[in-house]
């Protein structure tokens, strides 16, 4: 009987064990495929392609898909873009070219400012000649106040004599009538019948045919000669004239640079040579272009040289003789600083012995009190003042005139 039992209870059990495989086998068919497992942040490794016949792993949200129906990035694209044309920097754009204010009328919109620098002069004398009684003593010191503006011992003398006789005659001196007499005598003085015009005119060259008017500017180092040539272009192109610059100043660093940058503002070309260079030849080129390019004027910056330097004023001199080779150098404006007084007298004389001086360009005279030397230089020279310069802006060169000059003075 045992024995039937403990039969029983095997064949119970394998027949138990026997139903939860087949239980267990159906559940793992019905359950969906595992997620697939995090990626390990150490391990990075990209998942296979699925082959073709393979199935592609599918969200479990989604139906599943061969290969056949996955679209798959080709590899056209990327070749796409690395055909795609790679857009190049822009250029630079080129600098505006300025156009500088008209010339007419220019120191008289700077009347102030050379009226602040020139007080000692005019408002000196007037002061000195409105006194009551006008003895030895008072002309005495309107005789220094005109020789501390530099405006030379001889026209000193010759001021004061004419003074003394019109006072004499006028008797009863009012303000308004001593500065109507002492405008009288210093137009007298500094002249108004000169020929102030920088002459610019087309020539004819010795082949018979027309070039650029040509002009030379010569000076001292340090008179402002280079900045003068710039803005002197900067006047011609605002009477709308074409201009070529030659940078003949071969001796100094960066000058040809500066006066390139000068001509860049207002669209006129610089022609320039070697740091060292033959300044002849150069100053020779610059005519030559300007005669292929049809332009107006050619303006020739020298190099600045030393007037006790008797080799150097002599290449000068070979300068204007190149030049001469194309045609007729129509002006040679010597640059002079208005700071240095009697000792610019010095530097005329010296070049005028060398070049044919046509006219002065007096720089700084914002600047200083010496406006007297207006008259000493001219007196010397034999050649009028036909620009001033007075400031650093680069419109502040303005062609001399002698009345808005003294009216400046006195007013």
């Amino acid at each position: 009987m045992e024995t039937v039992i403990l039969a029983v209870v095997i064949a119970v059990v394998v027949l138990g064990a026997i139903s939860g495989l087949v239980v267990s086998g159906r559940r793992k068919k019905q359950l969906p495929p595992p997620p697939p497992a995090a990626p390990q942040p150490s391990v990075t490794a990209p998942p296979a392609e699925p082959h073709v016949g393979e199935e592609a792993e599918t969200p479990s949200d989604e139906e599943r898909r061969t290969i056949e129906e996955v679209e798959l990035p080709t590899a056209e694209a990327p070749a796409a873009e690395a055909e795609a044309p790679v857009a190049e920097p822009a250029a630079p754009a080129a600098p505006a070219v300025e156009v500088p204010e008209p010339t007419a009328g220019r120191l008289v919109r700077l009347r102030a400012r050379l009226a602040r620098s020139q007080n000692t002069l005019g408002k000196g004398l007037l002061t000195l000649l409105s006194r009551e009684h006008l003895d030895e003593d008072t002309w005495e010191e309107i005789e220094d106040t005109l020789l501390t503006a530099d405006v030379g011992v001889a026209p000193t003398q010759e001021l004061v004599e004419r003074l003394r006789e019109r006072v004499k005659v006028l008797g009863t001196r009012t303000p308004e009538d001593l500065r109507q007499l002492l405008r009288e005598e210093l137009l007298a003085l500094i002249g108004t019948d000169a020929d102030r015009t920088v002459h610019t005119a087309n020539g004819i060259g010795n082949g018979g045919d027309e070039i650029p008017g040509v002009v030379m500017v010569v000076g001292v180092n340090g008179t402002g000669k280079t900045t003068t040539t710039g803005k002197l272009a900067r006047v011609l192109v605002a009477d709308g004239r074409s201009v070529v610059l030659g940078a003949a100043d071969t001796f100094r660093a960066a000058a040809a640079d500066q006066l390139q940058t000068w001509g860049e503002r207002v669209g006129a070309r610089t022609v320039r040579g070697p740091e060292g260079g033959d300044p002849a030849s150069i100053a020779f080129d610059a005519v030559k272009e300007g005669i292929a390019e049809s332009a107006d004027v050619v303006l020739i910056d020298t190099a600045g040289r030393l007037h006790t330097k008797t080799g150097l004023m002599d290449e000068l001199g070979k300068v204007k003789r190149v030049v001469e080779k194309h045609g007729p150098v129509g002006e040679v404006l010597l640059v002079l600083d208005a700071t240095t007084g009697q000792n610019g007298l010095v530097q005329a004389r010296v070049f005028a012995e060398v070049v044919d001086i046509t006219g002065v360009v007096l720089t700084k005279l914002d600047g200083t009190a010496k406006g007297g030397i207006i008259i000493a230089v001219q007196r010397e020279l034999g050649v009028p003042v036909k620009l001033v310069g007075l400031g650093e802006g680069p419109d502040d060169l303005a062609p001399f005139e002698p009345e808005a000059f003294v009216d400046a003075l006195i007013n």
